[in-house]
């Protein structure tokens, strides 16, 4: 199932700049019963990354296109992309800029119970996150670290991967960001260099706020995450998976996870 600009369609016009340069952004939404879970906070994270870009883009268009091939959708993933559109060779943004937008459907990913249970295991990805200012944050379509990273492990003992920048610090996984506690205290990575800024990455930080957990977004080292009193990695598709193990360090599913897994696992009942 795939909509093109609002309409059924089977391709993308091959001049579009999202095939020649990646020139766009996407979310990854997750739908259930025909209703796509945390909307608000995909439409304005995506608000957000087209202003950064300057693609101009009609949020509210694009919010009842989402809306509409999620009912017909029903359950699965729905991929919003919205690229600057076509234009001619070079890297000049086209002017006028005509915005398209392209949603994709599948089915939701059959992850293992246990991930969510009993924990996962990273797998430490040489590949490193460049430091770029100007698109750190953004889920723009410019994913070939990520794609280098995940080729880096077949073995199915590891279900994520963590990533780190060129200096060094730790800043999220492959497809999830990456949460410590420590004493108490929640810290997550700044994202004000590279990696993007998830939406359940913002609920977590949320609720654990409204919960009376304390919460601090800084810089990461390896040496505090080998620290951590527990570790967890999140997205939009499987909520909170606690982290088990990276090498040779051992966390156990503590109890701020557990309950931040509780807090998040009724976002169906309130999206």
């Amino acid at each position: 199932m795939s909509w093109v600009d609002g309409q059924p369609a089977e391709g993308l016009p091959i001049h579009d700049r999202a095939l020649a340069y990646g020139d766009g952004l996407f979310e990854t939404i997750k739908v259930l019963a025909g209703c796509p879970e945390l909307l608000d906070r995909h439409l304005q994270r995506l608000e957000h990354g087209c202003r950064r870009l300057a693609i101009p883009c009609d949020i509210n268009g694009v919010g009842s296109q989402l809306i509409a091939f999620s009912a017909e959708l029903g359950e699965g993933v729905a991929k919003l992309i919205v690229s600057r559109g076509e234009g001619k060779r070079g890297y000049a943004p086209p002017v006028p800029c005509m915005p398209r937008t392209v949603l994709t459907g599948s089915s939701l990913p059959n992850y293992p119970k246990a991930h969510a249970e009993q924990g996962v295991r990273l797998y430490p990805c040489t590949t490193r996150l460049a430091e770029q200012p100007i698109l750190a944050g953004l889920k723009h379509l410019n994913r070939l670290e990520q794609v280098l990273a995940r080729a880096e492990w077949q073995d199915p003992v590891y279900a994520e991967g963590l990533m780190r920048d060129t200096s060094g610090r730790v800043i999220e996984g492959v497809f999830s960001n990456l949460f410590i506690v420590e004493l108490g205290r929640l810290m997550t990575p700044s994202l004000e260099r590279c990696g993007v800024a998830g939406v359940m990455r913002e609920e977590v930080l949320d609720r654990a706020r409204i919960a009376g957990v304390p919460t601090q977004v800084g810089d990461l080292s390896l040496g505090q995450l080998y620290r951590a009193d527990e570790v967890f990695v999140c997205n939009s598709l499987y909520g909170i998976w606690p982290v088990r193990q990276l090498d040779a360090s051992v966390w156990p599913v503590g109890p701020v996870t557990r309950k931040l897994q509780s807090l998040v696992a009724d976002l169906s009942s309130n999206t």
